[in-house]
């Protein structure tokens, strides 16, 4: 099964009630695990969880911390893109060169990487003493 395949299999469980908007993501750890997550919303809106921090959730818990590849898919017209909050997760925990799938139900496909989605990303060099 492809990552868009397990994105889109986890995206049907999101918990999506008020909007509507279901999203899937899945995330392929460096050694080739693959972890999912889906939208989880609430009644509160800012307390909901976004599927790509599912998805981290669920690779930290499992002992895991790189990324080696990304994918999230939406039922829209163009593909979506992880919210600024999520990109800020991924880079935490991938690379600038990681790829990352956007995609539609339709099966619209694009392919960008980390750098693209968060470029100039805050990271651990910017906490570092002198």
């Amino acid at each position: 099964m492809s990552l868009i395949e397990d994105a889109a299999k986890v995206r049907e469980r999101a918990y999506a009630p008020y909007s509507g908007f279901k999203v899937g993501a899945a995330i392929r750890s460096r050694s080739g695990q693959v972890f999912v997550g889906c939208n989880v919303e609430n009644v509160a809106y800012p307390e909901g969880t976004c599927a790509e921090a599912g998805a981290i959730a669920a690779m930290v818990a499992a002992g895991e911390g790189e990324i080696a590849e990304v994918a999230v898919i939406a039922d829209s017209p163009a593909p979506v893109t992880p919210c600024g909050g999520c990109r800020q997760k991924l880079a935490e925990f991938g690379g600038a060169e990681v790829p990352v799938t956007l995609a539609t139900v339709a099966g619209v496909e694009k392919t960008v990487t980390l750098a693209e989605l968060l470029p100039l990303a805050f990271d651990q060099s910017h906490m570092a003493k002198d």
